[in-house]
């Protein structure tokens, strides 16, 4: 699994909390943090909704290489 750093730069970045993502797109902070850990692979319909929370597109914060 590997590990989003572009997330955890992302929300550092904004001064915010794991928890205010996940309040914000409607998941647990729980399933946040392990999507930021790479434990978890979010569904595409989360994927837009984090993506769009951080002005990004999908592509650019699940799909970098």
């Amino acid at each position: 699994m590997k590990k989003r750093k572009i997330l955890v730069d992302l929300r550092n970045s904004r001064n915010l909390k794991q928890k205010d993502i996940a309040k914000a797109v409607g998941i647990t902070t729980s399933y946040y943090g392990m999507i930021e850990q790479g434990v978890r692979t979010p569904t595409l319909e989360v994927a837009k909704k984090i993506a769009d929370f951080f002005g990004k597109s999908v592509e650019e914060i699940f799909l970098k290489i």
